[in-house]
């Protein structure tokens, strides 16, 4: 008799109309060749939801997707993506978010692949999913709070063994920067708090008590003891330690892989517990590698530092547990806790551009209480900071005398500004609740410089260093030409929003000495000149462009299976046996041992790239052109702009001479025509043609883009 289990995927689909009440199930067959998260995700907003579709209308969908791989087993393998249409950027195009802690866990055990969430709710609901047990309930109770206080009623109401990922009152404002909470403090932004809110949809609430089936455990124990042992590194792969010590060759203290003797986490329950020594080939130690407390904050955070946490099945633990009283006592929390950006906010994005109107330094006992007050506000708000875009905004319009001149008399007058300067941290509380309320002119900075910019007047913000901005559709650099010049540049056009992308910025920051890392480049990318030491960059070249489409391939893969491209790939390793080479091969073993299928690891690049292309023609489908007509296949000349400022910064110097990232125009877009013609879309437009369509077996995108005249 035939297996007839499902292995990896769960095979069901859940679909819940708000309108309606309808709830049914459907197979995840039909989606396979698409691998899962951001894939299968990606496919049915395709199919689903047409061009020009209203994100907050009736007919826009939410997909919240996993992967094969998620909950299995497979380290590393606890993250979630949501795709949805854009409430920040030009042209509301699709965007995906992405999120770590326990709610992806719980959807696979629960028995589902993806949730289709469709149509509006006329008052307040959560999703209660239990198992195949699933309903809509009232959530009038917990409609206004925020976040913290939602999850704990939720969970207090449906039990401890449900994940609550819910939205605050930023969403239910409808404020395009919202987001998404689950577990606390991992978030899920690009505005889909905005679009959940726009359904009256408070929370998901999902308690899952499967499993999830796998081909070959032995094989995944195996490869799993393998991967720990050799190949992983720290956060980000990082393989080296920051701080010299006995067992290792090679140190770099800007490497995440923190952990030494005399570093404690000197808050921890009971008595401190020190980080120490993790060598490489000690299993049981690799959770102690990250100390991202005192990363993120400097040594003062040491003594505030409960545990570094993770996100389901995570070694690694890059997400900071921290007791800070002071906090609270300046309108925040006393527990703080976060994996990225909310760490730091205030003393890394907001104090360069304030200059003289705040003391605050990075490092100090101020800086800290600073950035965990704006940290914990931002996430029980439920709001989205675009990666630090808002951080760089509001000080932006602070010390320019930007809000002096656009709001209301009565509205600034709400403010005593002077506590920018007088080391007071409930500024930024009051300030962040009045955006989050979207019934202000201060509130125009949650809709994005793409809204607030031209409004007050204020354009040339985008072509200014400070601000980050790297594409004139609204979104902001996320590891861009400062991450190996052109390759991270590149990366930071083709999504429609930041990429998150780290497979690059992983190679840039592993802690290898630059000559190690180019033998490295040669052997993946096919040439050493893959890798310029850091801003000492050369023209664009061949390998250029195989590493820049590697990083774009690698982080679609990871969002599709889903596993956390915070440390994947495994480009490298700490292990000197190995040479520090790691293996690029480990997703399609993983993927063999889980869902029984052999498949290379090319055949995954290549279903990668396929739904990076779906996600493409998605965009031409829905982009409008220089006339406002939807539909358009330019994307080189209305897409892939990037703002002026990578161009024009640091007037005193060259590109490519020492000492500056500076990029030039013409190089720049010599490196697009490398990277379209990588995908096989038109060198030209970088649009999907026919013919790439045939080879990735997408007959359905071509005959639709064929019908809408959108093929070059």
């Amino acid at each position: 008799m035939a297996d007839e289990k499902s292995y990896g995927w769960a095979g069901k689909i859940l679909r819940v109309n708000l309108t309606t009440g309808s709830i049914t199930t459907e197979s995840t067959a039909p989606y396979k060749e698409y691998i899962g998260g951001m894939g299968l995700a990606n496919k049915i907003m395709y199919d689903e939801v047409p061009a020009g579709t209203d994100p907050l209308s009736e007919e826009s969908k939410i997909v919240y997707a996993v992967g094969p791989l998620t909950a299995s087993g497979v380290p590393l393998a606890g993250r979630t993506t949501i795709s949805f249409l854009s409430t920040f950027s030009k042209d509301h195009l699709v965007v995906d978010a992405h999120c770590g802690g326990m709610i992806g866990a719980r959807i696979k055990l629960a028995g589902y692949d993806a949730i289709i969430v469709e149509g509006k709710s006329d008052k307040p609901v959560y999703l209660h999913i239990k198992d195949d047990q699933v309903e809509i309930k009232d959530a009038s109770f917990v409609w206004g709070m925020g976040t913290r206080s939602t999850t704990e009623a939720l969970n207090r109401l449906e039990g401890n063994r449900a994940c609550v990922a819910t939205i605050g009152p930023a969403g239910e404002n409808l404020l395009p920067y919202a987001v998404m909470m689950n577990s606390r403090n991992h978030s899920a932004g690009a505005g889909l708090g905005c679009i959940m809110g726009s359904k009256k949809l408070k929370a998901l609430v999902v308690e899952g008590n499967g499993s999830v089936n796998v081909k070959d455990p032995k094989a995944l124990a195996d490869l799993s003891d393998y991967m720990l042992r050799e190949i992983v590194g720290s956060n980000n792969n990082h393989v080296v330690p920051s701080t010299q010590q006995e067992w290792a060759e090679y140190y770099d203290k800007g490497t995440r892989w923190t952990a030494r003797k005399g570093l404690y986490w000197a808050d921890a329950e009971g008595e401190p517990i020190e980080t120490g020594e993790p060598k490489p080939g000690e299993i049981n130690t690799v959770g102690y590698r990250c100390m991202k407390t005192t990363k993120d904050e400097g040594p003062e955070a040491e003594k505030y530092t409960i545990k570094m946490n993770g996100c389901h099945s995570c070694p690694i633990h890059c997400y900071s547990d921290m007791r800070v009283p002071n906090a609270k006592k300046n309108g925040g929390f006393e527990i703080t806790g976060n994996t990225c950006v909310p760490n730091f906010p205030f003393s890394i994005y907001m104090v360069k551009i304030l200059g003289n109107h705040t003391s605050v330094k990075f490092g100090t006992e101020d800086g800290l209480i600073w950035d965990q007050v704006v940290g914990g506000t931002m996430d029980d708000l439920g709001m989205w900071c675009n990666y630090a875009q808002i951080y760089r905004d509001i000080a932006h319009c602070v010390s320019k005398g930007i809000f002096k001149k656009v709001l209301p008399e009565d509205e600034y007058n709400m403010f005593d500004w002077q506590k920018f300067e007088n080391n007071d941290p409930t500024i930024m509380v009051e300030l962040l609740k009045h955006i989050a309320q979207n019934d202000n002119e201060m509130s125009y900075l949650g809709h994005g410089p793409l809204v607030w910019c031209p409004r007050w007047d204020d354009m040339e913000w985008f072509d200014t260093t400070a601000s980050c901005l790297i594409n004139y559709r609204g979104w902001p650099v996320h590891h861009a030409i400062e991450s190996y010049g052109q390759v991270g540049g590149l990366l930071n056009m083709v999504f429609n929003r930041d990429p998150m992308i780290h497979s690059h910025q992983n190679m840039l920051q592993c802690g290898l000495p630059h000559e190690l890392k180019q033998q490295i480049a040669a052997e993946l990318w096919g040439g050493e000149d893959a890798l310029d030491p850091e801003k000492n960059y050369t023209p664009m070249n061949e390998h250029k462009a195989n590493f820049c489409w590697w990083s774009i391939v690698t982080d679609v893969l990871h969002d599709s299976l889903t596993l956390c491209n915070w440390v994947w790939p495994m480009a490298q390793s700490p292990s000197k046996d190995r040479n520090y080479r790691g293996d690029l091969d480990l997703e399609a073993k993983f993927y063999k041992a889980v869902t029984g299928e052999d498949v290379t690891t090319d055949e995954l690049y290549k279903r990668a790239a396929k739904i990076m292309t779906l996600q493409r023609a998605n965009t031409v489908r829905g982009m409008t052109d220089k006339d406002g007509k939807i539909g358009c296949n330019d994307c080189r000349t209305i897409h892939d702009v990037i703002t002026e400022w990578p161009f024009t910064k640091d007037p005193d110097k060259q590109p490519f001479t020492q000492g500056t990232d500076k990029m030039e125009k013409e190089d720049f877009q010599k490196g697009l025509t490398m990277l379209y013609e990588k995908f096989g879309w038109d060198s030209e437009k970088g649009c999907p043609t026919a013919d790439c369509l045939d080879y990735y077996g997408m007959d359905d995108v071509k005959a639709e883009l064929q019908s809408l005249n959108l093929l070059p």
